[in-house]
This record gives C-alpha cells, sequence and structure tokens, in this order.
C-alpha cells in the first residue's frame, strides 16, 4: 500500500502579491508548475505560508479553484480551509470540495483553545462538509494548543481524518490510523527514517530537486538532510513567511512581500539568508 498516495514532498506554497499587494495570480499559478518541476508532488494552498490569516474568504477561495484548475498533470493540491470558528471550517471546506481540492489541511483551533471533547466535535462536524482525505495541522507554536498523540489517535477513528501535518517536533512518532507528514523542514528526514508520508515543506521552494532525493535515495538522506542545515536555520531567521518570499524574490522568483502585520526581511535577516543561499550553492 502507497503510504502517500498524495505525494511524499508537499510544498507549503506562499501567496504572491503585487505592487499594490493583490494576490498575483499569474505568479501563483507559475510558481505552482516551478515547484512541480522541481520535485513537489504537490502543494498546498492558503496555509500559514500562504499567508491564509490575511486573506479575505474571496481571495482564499479564487486561489484554491486556481491551483485546482492550473495544476500541472498528476499534482496534488491540498486546500487548507482551517479556522477557530467550526462552521467557518466547514464551509470553506464544502467549498474547496467543490473546487476540486484533493484533500483538505484542517489547523487546530486558535485562541479559543477548544478542550479535547471540543476539538473531537470540531474535527467531526468538518469530516461531514467533505468526502476527501482531512490533514489535521498540530502546530502548537501558532494556534497556543497541541494535540497529543494519544488524541491524534482518537481523531484518527472520524471517518476521512487519515493524515496529520506534525509541527510540533516533540511529538514527532507513528499515529494509529493516521499518515504523518513533517510540518517542520528539519524533522523531514526523522519522518521519513519513520517510514511515514513525507512532509509539508517550505524549503522545497527553493530546494526541491534535493528534498526529493531525501526520497528517492535513502541511501544519502542524512548526507542531504546534513547540507540542508543551514537553510533550516536561515529560513527561521524571522517569522515564516517572511524569509522564503525574501529567498524567493533573491533567486528571481518574484512573490512580492509579505502583508502586514508581516513584513520584509530587514538588513541582517537579508543577509542571514543571502549566506545561507550562498553557502547552499544556490546563489553566487
Amino acid at each position: 500500500m502507497n503510504r502517500a498516495p498524495l505525494g511524499s514532498v508537499l510544498t507549503a506554497m506562499v501567496t504572491p502579491f503585487d505592487s499594490d499587494m493583490r494576490a498575483d495570480e499569474s505568479a501563483f499559478v507559475s510558481l505552482f508548475h516551478h515547484l512541480v518541476r522541481h520535485g513537489s508532488d504537490g502543494i498546498v494552498a492558503c496555509a500559514t505560508t500562504g499567508e491564509a490569516a490575511t486573506l479575505t474568504d474571496e481571495e482564499h477561495l479564487r486561489l484554491i479553484g486556481l491551483a485546482c484548475s492550473e495544476r500541472p498533470s498528476g499534482a496534488t493540491v491540498v486546500a487548507s480551509t482551517g479556522s477557530n470558528n467550526t462552521a467557518q471550517a466547514c464551509a470553506m471546506t464544502e467549498r474547496a470540495t467543490e473546487l476540486g481540492a484533493d484533500a483538505i489541511l484542517s489547523v487546530t483551533p486558535y485562541y479559543n483553545r477548544p478542550n479535547r471533547r471540543g476539538l473531537l466535535r470540531h474535527y467531526s462536524e468538518i469530516s461531514r462538509a467533505t468526502d476527501k482525505p482531512i490533514f489535521l495541522y498540530n502546530i502548537p507554536s501558532r494556534t497556543g494548543i497541541d494535540i497529543p498523540n494519544d488524541l491524534l489517535a482518537e481523531l484518527a477513528t472520524i471517518e476521512r481524518v487519515d493524515y496529520v501535518k506534525q509541527a510540533n517536533s516533540a511529538n514527532l512518532a507513528p499515529v494509529e490510523g493516521l499518515g504523518v507528514y513533517a510540518g517542520n523542514d528539519d524533522i523531514f528526514a526523522r519522518t521519513l527514517d519513520l517510514g511515514e508520508c513525507g512532509g509539508v515543506l517550505v524549503i522545497s521552494h527553493i530546494a526541491g530537486e534535493r528534498i526529493r532525493r531525501m526520497v528517492d535515495e535513502p541511501e544519502r538522506r542524512a548526507e542531504i538532510d546534513a547540507s540542508l542545515k543551514p537553510l533550516y536555520q536561515a529560513l527561521g531567521v524571522t517569522t515564516n513567511p517572511i524569509p522564503i518570499k525574501a529567498a524567493l524574490n533573491m533567486l528571481g522568483i518574484r512573490v512580492g512581500p509579505p502583508r502586514l502585520p508581516l513584513v520584509e526581511v530587514d538588513e541582517a535577516e537579508s543577509e542571514v539568508v543571502r549566506k545561507a543561499l550562498v553557502e547552499c550553492g544556490l546563489l553566487e
């Protein structure tokens, strides 16, 4: 059985903005095709890295629809539709399903921090809004709530809850009933070594072919992983997606700045990103 029918390398894609800070649809489609040519099996659209928090619902759904209609042949589209409002999450999930998404990514409710029973109810409602596989998204550094592995296993008993994007590195372990995807770039190799699905990654924007080789050449996985450590560190120099947007722009892949309240890299942060790109042979 294929552990990762949706793909092993899913890029959590940035949302390009033009000079007027509007979503740049042409750049969005171009970037999707670029990623697939350079090792990605598909993308996650409109998630953390895609700045979903500053997209209107209209923009959000427009980009998901565009990803589905303009995808490269065989590429996967995972639509991020999570919310801390269950009704909103269900409505967005239903629309993303209608637009043709292959799967749904649904982050744990942030700020209101539901208890265990609330999480079970929340995801049960979302499961009724789609006939597609659902990724749980555990990222306590953003949401203020962690899903321990025993609760992940309980959530896996809900119909269509099939995967978890695990962005709490301390929790990385197999979970009964769920396929595990690395939610942090620096645990991708460990996730593959566990025999799990792969990763929802940021670094694959700029080092996609090396990431692909970590899947295809397990005997060289540790070596490739070690070679990417400067980039892992540089992409954490400030809040994601600020550094990856800076890196893409430095490499001539125009994605514009982030939207407020996120701001562009300052001079010191820019130098950290540039030095890592040079060290990893991506920029002269």
